[in-house]
């Protein structure tokens, strides 16, 4: 197929981008944003949140996906982690999973159109702190129409299929209901959260001394996400940063050493973020972060932080990179 990022290492469902560390904020774009996942195994902190966002607050939108979110309202401990500079435009709740997108403070006129869903995958996953599906989130935010999806799939390496199932479900259920068939679609789309794909074909112990020689990106091949996506299961035409950061699941709970439970899970990048431009030609997307925060130890993953910018094509001849 043909590319529509350069910079990229072209497959049949997702693009690997490469990362433009340079970023001007809105100086250079229209409209930067901050997209941040973690599932938090039933655990919280203010501090861990704080961590999870950064100091760094010059984006327009922060967008929050959560999973296995424990009881506590998450959604206060995120306001007030954020107040000085930040408004909530809008939250998408079912039970533990979560999604909220965040605002510069006194800028909500700015929002056109706003719109929440959900889908729900099998019952509570066995505990309702692990629910399963996804929340959804459509926002005209500066005259730009996003979606945003945080999901969290079926575990294990052997439910493959299942994934695959889930994602298609998950798309097209999502605003469907009473759609309008005139209504233009969402100019960008981002999906994340821990969508629980491993690698596969591997032991761990191979896995881990991979890791711990600094050489993940060799595991890619046998990432299961990026496998199937290459099949044209899932995922066609989305972008992701490069893998470069370690796998983020599973971890012993309060340190950064991987599983040593009876179990011994094979290292993973279970968690996520992925885009996609509706017309390349309209709007340009630039990729500025990717990476994982390791100095979060509260779950058994580590979150996913992606720092993605966008401008409004004016001259159709452009294309995004």
């Amino acid at each position: 197929m043909d590319s529509v990022c350069s910079n990229v290492i072209t497959r049949e469902g997702i693009q690997t981008v490469a990362v433009e560390n340079h970023c001007n904020f809105s100086r250079n774009s229209d409209l930067c944003i901050c997209v941040v996942t973690w599932n938090m195994n039933g655990q919280v902190s203010y501090e861990d949140l704080v961590e999870l966002i950064g100091s760094n607050r010059k984006f327009d939108l922060l967008i929050v996906g959560l999973q296995e979110v424990p009881r506590n309202n998450i959604a206060r401990l995120l306001k007030r982690a954020v107040a000085e500079t930040h408004d909530l435009f809008a939250k998408a709740i079912m039970q533990s999973l979560q999604l909220f997108v965040f605002g510069p403070r006194n800028s909500e006129p700015l929002v056109k159109e706003l719109k929440l869903d959900k889908y729900s995958v099998g019952g509570f996953g066995g505990f309702i702190g692990r629910k399963k599906g996804a929340v959804a989130i459509r926002i005209n935010y500066k005259g730009i129409t996003m979606v945003f999806i945080s999901c969290h799939l079926s575990a294990h390496a052997r439910n493959v299929e299942e994934r695959n199932s889930e994602c298609r479900h998950i798309l097209h259920s999502l605003f469907s209901k009473n759609q309008n068939p005139y209504a233009e679609p969402a100019q960008i789309t981002v999906w994340l959260g821990d969508l629980n794909y491993r690698i596969q074909g591997l032991n761990t112990h191979p896995v881990r001394n991979i890791i711990h020689k600094d050489l993940q990106k060799l595991l890619t091949s046998k990432d299961q996400l990026l496998q199937e996506a290459e099949r044209g299961q899932i995922f066609n035409g989305y972008c992701e940063g490069s893998l470069t950061f370690k796998p983020t699941y599973k971890y012993n709970i309060g340190s950064s050493d991987y599983d040593t439970s009876y179990k011994v899970r094979v290292p993973s990048w279970t968690d996520r973020i992925l885009f996609k431009i509706d017309d390349p030609d309209k709007i340009n997307a630039a990729l500025h972060s990717y990476e994982s925060i390791d100095d979060i130890y509260s779950s058994d993953h580590k979150p996913v932080k992606a720092h993605l910018c966008l401008t409004v094509n004016k001259h159709s001849s452009i294309t995004y990179r």
